[in-house]
């Protein structure tokens, strides 16, 4: 995504399109923001011309999203779909660069010190190169700080 702008409205978009009735209250826990910014960002969505609001009930809103909005929603996806794959690529990139720079130093194992999508990235990046994943803290690690990765020398090393 360009901006966690495309990224809200992404999710905004997804949203309204599985529960039109979705309310603010909802859509803000879902996003994880105040309802005050789920508001500002549904009528942002409305004053782009890609949700209209109708009242359902009498204090009920229905958001449907215009063909404008299924549009923008698509350009969204294919750009979060091409800086994920962008991301993969270039942490593979990096990470086989840190384990040719692992084996020089004379291991075939180590360390990694986080989780989540590129934690993954690493593991699956150590297996196709043939390094073994360990907990010994000697092992020099592969730490994964937000989106980057860094490779820290063992403690005996440190």
């Amino acid at each position: 995504m360009d901006s966690p702008t495309d990224t809200r409205e992404l999710q905004l978009l997804e949203q309204i399109e599985i529960d039109p009735d979705v309310n603010q209250a909802t859509l803000a826990a879902q996003l994880g923001v105040a309802v005050g910014t789920a508001n500002i960002l549904i009528k942002n969505l409305i004053d782009k011309g890609y949700v209209k609001a109708k009242r359902a009930q009498r204090k009920k809103l229905r958001y449907i999203i215009t063909p404008k909005g299924i549009a923008h929603r698509a350009e969204l996806t294919v750009k979060f779909i091409e800086n994920s794959l962008h991301l993969y690529r270039r942490t593979r990139k990096q990470v086989k660069g840190f384990l040719l720079e692992v084996r020089t130093l004379g291991y075939d194992s180590v360390r990694i010190i986080g989780d989540g999508d590129i934690g993954e990235i690493c593991r699956l990046t150590c297996m196709e190169e043939g390094v073994r994943v360990g907990t010994d803290p000697n092992l020099p690690a592969l730490e994964v700080r937000g989106w980057k990765v860094f490779l820290v020398k063992g403690l005996e090393n440190e």
